[in-house]
């Protein structure tokens, strides 16, 4: 298993908290410090579709023009994870052959109980 997001993100923390708790072992990647690929996001992009990796609550989505949120696509979207990867909802979670988005500790629990 293989958690992506950001360190100090509080959805993050919680999420890592939990695997902890639940002893399931994974790896964390940084993805504000350790960067994020095009292959990944493309590999991301193909198991969950664009818009639920785009977090339209967070200050990074507000921050942005309003012509650029109006005319958001799949590909403008892609550029700007690849630009700010502060945008992306975490965290966003490898296992085995499933990406997930976000934490939600019951469907986790369902999920990764043989993990």
């Amino acid at each position: 298993m293989k958690i992506y997001g950001i360190k100090n993100c509080d959805t993050v923390k919680k999420a890592r908290k939990w695997l902890d708790e639940q002893g399931i072992s994974y790896e964390f990647h940084d993805f504000k410090k350790e960067g994020l690929d095009d292959t990944l996001l493309n590999r991301w992009e193909k198991a969950v579709g664009w818009e639920a990796l785009i977090n339209r609550r967070g200050t990074t989505w507000r921050k942005l023009p309003d012509e650029v949120r109006d005319t958001i696509s799949a590909q403008s979207a892609h550029d700007i994870m690849i630009e700010n990867p502060s945008i992306i909802k975490r965290p966003v979670v490898e296992y085995k052959d499933s990406v997930s988005v976000g934490f939600n500790a019951e469907e986790w629990a369902k999920q990764f109980s043989n993990a």
